[in-house]
């Protein structure tokens, strides 16, 4: 039997009004009665003292990990209302404790399948280190290096001695042409080709030589690396295994009572197989424990609590929507039968927006792009820069567009009439030869007046359009800020970007090594508001025809 995890607020109710609809998970306003939940939630987890887990929250604390924790504002069968809690993955080391719902399946439990396959596969782990530890492999491997230098040296020396040799066989067969009579000149020319055939096939002899000796430790090699290499395979293949049977056990149910695995889920999606560690995440949990108990599900909200992770963005404390990659799948079966918050990314936000022009001649023109207004068409919403230029300029020949703006930034963006236009400025991107300069307000107080930030960037493939922080695979991002203005709690700077990252300055301006303080407004990296606070207020570039250098400035709206 499970535990009651229903828990009853402290705080009175009575003024707020119930949600008319569940919240869409994937973009929203958390709902009064959630924001509520999560501030007791929060109480919670700075008062209590069963268990304990390394937040950061505390400066003194060694390799903290924040967590992302999530409320459901449920009914309950006698019209009482109240919340459940969950967290993701594990806290304290452990996947169940009491005030928060259960895991889907508790793979952690030391009598589960789970647990005693982990120990086998640490055994494959065990036997592959003591394999590798090994000390003839590294012999062998600086014996063979040695080897094949030598070989190298050998043959290369062998090949300079011929060349020389044949330089001067041919001096000598020009000189007995010259002096000799032609019977002798024949037979000292055959003894010079008997020389060449003799150095050939000598040479052939040092390539075997050399090959053979090398083949005999590349064998000696291989004899003890198979078994390592065998062992990976069967750790691999023991490992894909495991986890296909651990997804089999994960069921998640929705409101209508209908059952499906993990596997069942994502075999209906574009990746075929489920990520590491989907339905670990809080909203599955919430939701699988009110259907499971028959609560009436009415809200949710996720919040993060503690240290940002190194890779994304995450302030202590803000909520986020649910993750794409893992929980898009799930809860687009769990929702299945609810009356769910239209999602508001398939509004049009441009639809009353008009585009203002800066300036024009028959060349190219810049315009001041509204703030929330594709620059290109979407999957969903076509309205966009590109598709009004197409209408404003249809004998426009070649790309209209030299650059992009996200959606959500506003400020100046430059159009080309003509192909030609088109492939000179793009020049003059691709060099940086451009210059462009944004204005933003970040929420927080920058201690230094200016700087230059580094850090790489990637998609976060499990969180589209998210970008991370990636040493090892983003690509380089720079971008130099100075400060304007400071105000209470915000910061208004100039921001140029040296290079064009998707979503540069929004992550340069919130990441924890960077700024540390997003944007105002961001709703991807900080918290949402009447509109993100980011606005490409002027550049630079030459002209194409004048070959002179102009420039335009659009002040921001804010």
């Amino acid at each position: 039997m499970q535990k009651n995890c229903f828990i009853a607020f402290k705080n009175r109710t009575n003024n707020f009004a119930l949600p008319k609809q569940f919240t869409f998970p994937f973009y929203y306003k958390p709902h009064p009665l959630c924001v509520l939940a999560s501030q007791e939630l929060q109480q919670y987890l700075k008062t209590q003292n069963e268990w304990h887990h390394n937040f950061g929250i505390s400066k003194n604390e060694i390799e903290p990990i924040g967590k992302m924790f999530g409320v459901l504002l449920v009914q309950n069968t006698k019209n009482e209302i109240g919340y459940l809690a969950a967290f993701s993955g594990k806290l304290s080391g452990v996947n169940q404790l009491s005030f928060f719902v259960p895991p889907i399946y508790d793979m952690l439990d030391e009598n589960g399948f789970y647990k005693k396959e982990e120990a086998i596969l640490n055994t494959f782990n065990d036997e592959i280190e003591q394999l590798e530890q090994n000390p003839k492999i590294s012999e062998l491997k600086q014996l063979l290096k040695s080897e094949n230098e030598q070989s190298v040296e050998a043959i290369s020396k062998y090949r300079e001695q011929i060349i020389e040799n044949r330089k001067k066989r041919k001096i000598e067969r020009i000189e007995a042409e010259e002096k000799l009579s032609p019977t002798a000149y024949h037979i000292t020319k055959e003894e010079l080709a008997k020389e060449s055939i003799k150095e050939k096939n000598e040479l052939n002899k040092q390539t075997i030589y050399w090959k053979e000796r090398i083949q005999k430790i590349e064998l000696e090699l291989a004899e003890i690396t198979s078994k390592i290499t065998q062992k990976r395979k069967d750790r691999k293949k023991r490992s894909n295994a495991l986890q296909k049977k651990l997804f089999e056990q994960y069921h998640f149910l929705n409101i209508k009572g209908e059952k499906k695995s993990l596997n069942q889920i994502f075999n209906e999606t574009p990746q075929g197989t489920p990520p590491a560690a989907a339905g670990e995440c809080s909203a599955p949990k919430l939701l699988q424990y009110a259907f499971e108990n028959k609560l009436k599900p009415l809200a949710m909200a996720e919040f993060w609590w503690g240290e940002p992770p190194k890779s994304s963005v995450r302030k202590h404390g803000l909520f986020y929507p649910a993750c794409q990659g893992k929980c898009e799948p799930i809860l687009g079966h769990m929702l299945k039968g609810m009356n769910v918050d239209e999602n508001p990314l398939l509004k049009n936000p441009a639809a009353d927006k008009t585009i203002e022009t800066i300036y024009e001649d028959d060349h190219l023109l810049l315009i001041n792009k509204p703030a929330e207004f594709l620059s290109v068409p979407g999957k969903t919403i076509k309205d966009s820069v590109e598709l009004r230029m197409q209408m404003q300029y249809p004998k426009a020949t070649g790309p209209l567009l030299v650059h992009r703006l996200d959606m959500s930034t506003s400020g100046i963006m430059l159009i080309a009439k003509t192909k030609k236009t088109h492939k000179y400025l793009q020049k003059q991107f691709i060099n940086r030869n451009i210059k462009k300069r944004y204005v933003a307000l970040l929420d927080g107080d920058i201690k230094e007046d200016k700087g230059e930030i580094a850090l790489p960037l990637r998609l976060d493939i499990e969180d589209r359009p998210r970008q991370l922080v990636c040493e090892e695979h983003g690509k380089p991002a720079r971008t130099k800020w100075e400060v304007i203005k400071r105000n209470q709690n915000t910061t208004k700077v100039y921001f140029y970007p040296i290079t064009g990252r998707t979503h540069q300055l929004r992550v340069h301006a919130a990441h924890k090594n960077g700024l540390n303080s997003p944007i105002l407004g961001d709703d991807l990296y900080g918290e949402k508001s009447n509109r993100l606070h980011l606005h490409a207020e002027s550049i630079e570039f030459e002209h194409p025809t004048t070959k002179k250098r102009i420039s335009f400035k659009c002040a921001a709206p804010f």
